[in-house]
């Protein structure tokens, strides 16, 4: 990590988060590298490399933290692995729970994702990622306003207090439009389960195909009032 202490990264992100407000994905992203090198790491759930492709334009070699919660879709599985034949040189970081699904079943009881979905995703993503972010200064995530009310006011940089890092959101105002504009004028490599109207992908127990003009997140935890993982609220 860099030797920069906790009061000096969030100094650094409040300074950031008025001078990048307004900055492109590019802006943002080599600010980032340009602050933090090797000590930054970027955020996916393998729906789809938009993320991915922009962080290696600037830095081929970027460490992509994946969290494998070990209840994947065998699509988004595929995707990440084939993100690294596309993106040779970025190293993928599995981010892995302390317990498997079998061991977390014999503890907690079977299908702990329906009947307790909050501590599901506490051990399954929110422990393993903490752990991950710990190695590093700055994470990169794809967080987009329009995803969800709850993410509306995301600013570019900010301080991210429960994880203790500088985090960093490059396309936190890009719109539906301009996101998918980048898929089809790039080419970036999408999960598979997207066409078939997968539009917002966790855990396959907790993913449901989303209704033509629905919120794509209405397809998250489907029937229940949670909204979010914990891993960005």
């Amino acid at each position: 990590m860099t030797t920069a202490s906790r009061d000096e990264l969030k100094a650094l992100a409040a300074e950031a988060s008025e001078q990048l407000a307004d900055a492109s994905a590019e802006q943002s992203l080599r600010w980032a590298v340009e602050q933090f090198g090797d000590d930054l790491i970027v955020a996916s759930n393998m729906q789809d490399a938009v993320l991915i492709d922009l962080a290696t334009k600037i830095k081929p070699d970027v460490d992509v933290l994946f969290l494998d919660t070990g209840y994947h879709f065998a699509e988004t599985l595929g995707t990440r692995d084939a993100v690294t034949t596309v993106y040779p040189r970025v190293r993928i970081i599995n981010a892995r729970p302390e317990q498997t699904v079998a061991e977390q079943d014999a503890e907690y009881g079977q299908r702990l994702y329906e009947r307790d979905p909050n501590r599901c995703c506490h051990l399954r993503k929110v422990v393993p990622l903490r752990a991950t972010l710990a190695g590093y200064s700055c994470w990169i995530t794809g967080v987009r306003r329009v995803d969800a009310p709850t993410r509306a006011d995301t600013p570019i940089v900010m301080w991210d207090e429960r994880n203790g890092l500088v985090k960093v959101n490059p396309i936190a105002a890009w719109t539906d439009e301009e996101f998918n504009d980048y898929i089809a004028r790039h080419g970036i490599l999408q999960n598979p389960l997207v066409g078939e109207g997968y539009l917002s992908i966790g855990c396959a127990p907790c993913t449901a195909k989303v209704a033509p003009g629905a919120d794509p997140r209405s397809g998250r935890w489907a029937g229940t009032s949670k909204t979010e993982c914990g891993l960005h609220a």
